[in-house]
């Protein structure tokens, strides 16, 4: 049996025994799979850059057009990729070595907005230096990385001036954010994607002043940020394209070929897309669809009918995944018929 294409290993899920934990649910996946597309990409002599193949389903290599199948990690171990890759460089140069003997092709990276940004307009150096040795590390080790930005997960982290602002100064603050990162990762062929920022969620009323992301700690963690307070007068799902077309511009001004697409939470069996990011409507503004998918053991079939409402022209990748709420076995069955539709 060969697979197409599998899905990103969730890294959150991964903090307290690091990288060890992701590697062994990779060994889970390569039980029920004979080849892994990252093995055969991996052969090529130099990184080209991705692009979304002419029939609008998948990806493919820029110049030797052969296919490309998305299938890696969400990285991080205890702490976030910003905490350790200055004063232990040496530990993420071997786990990127770890991650490509496995067979991944594409690394998710995290990157938080107040690790980055010292004031709206004023970059921290040695943050974005970093940023560029890692770049350095993926074309050697032949990984492709998913910069994810504007990352808020830790609230000790995020500056009290970036969350007093206002909707239109918050947008311009992230705006340069975006702007200096693409500029810095414009030239290089080991970035599959710009994933705008994870889990965006478009308000449905009002919220209070600074109240840009809601309680919903993970393990510490804050993955979910509004992109605004108010829902606007022409809908919160306008207003999700709006952002989109904003951060958009941003990085097109620096970066013309790198895809783009944003990290979406799933369709909920009774709510729907809870986010105000529905995948029809944003699909004309991103390269690709991301969404993110935890199988559920009750109700292992509304993983596949929430991937499905994906499926609007535009190639499908499940960014993060893992057995959370179901076996092993349960989400290899998933991953293995998500097949239909996901491209990575």
């Amino acid at each position: 049996m060969t697979m197409t294409h599998l899905a990103f290993l969730n890294f959150r899920h991964f903090q307290n025994v690091g990288i060890r934990l992701g590697v062994a649910a990779l060994v889970l996946g390569y039980a029920a799979v004979a080849s892994w597309p990252g093995r055969a990409e991996a052969a090529a002599p130099a990184m080209q850059r991705i692009v979304v193949a002419p029939n609008s389903h998948g990806f493919m290599l820029a110049h030797s057009h052969r296919p490309f199948h998305p299938w890696g990690f969400n990285y991080g171990r205890s702490h976030l990729i910003e905490h350790y890759w200055i004063r232990h460089w040496p530990t993420v140069v071997q786990d990127f070595h770890n991650m490509k003997a496995m067979g991944a092709n594409v690394v998710r990276v995290h990157l938080q907005y107040g690790r980055f940004m010292r004031g709206p307009d004023r970059p921290r150096r040695r943050e974005f230096k970093a940023l560029a040795k890692l770049l350095a590390l993926a074309q050697r080790t032949g990984l492709y990385l998913d910069i994810t930005g504007l990352g808020c997960y830790r609230r000790a982290a995020t500056p009290q001036w970036y969350n007093a602002m206002g909707q239109r100064r918050r947008w311009a603050a992230q705006e340069t954010f975006w702007r200096l990162v693409a500029a810095d990762c414009a030239s290089s062929p080991a970035v599959f994607c710009y994933d705008l920022v994870n889990e965006p969620l478009s308000p449905a009323g009002n919220r209070p002043l600074g109240a840009w992301q809601p309680n919903s700690s993970f393990g510490g963690y804050d993955f979910l940020q509004y992109i605004a307070l108010k829902p606007g007068p022409d809908g919160r799902e306008k207003l999700a394209v709006r952002w989109i077309q904003a951060m958009t511009r941003s990085i097109r001004s620096q970066d013309k070929h790198t895809l783009i697409t944003v990290g979406l939470l799933p369709w909920v069996k009774g709510w729907g897309w809870l986010s105000g990011f529905v995948p029809k409507i944003i699909a004309p503004h991103l390269d690709f669809i991301s969404v993110h998918i935890y199988p559920n053991s009750k109700e292992l079939f509304q993983a596949m009918i929430g991937l499905r409402k994906c499926a609007v022209g535009k190639p499908v990748v499940i960014e993060e995944t893992f057995p959370l709420s179901c076996s092993p076995q349960q989400e290899q069955t998933f991953l293995l018929q998500s097949r239909a539709i996901a491209c990575g």
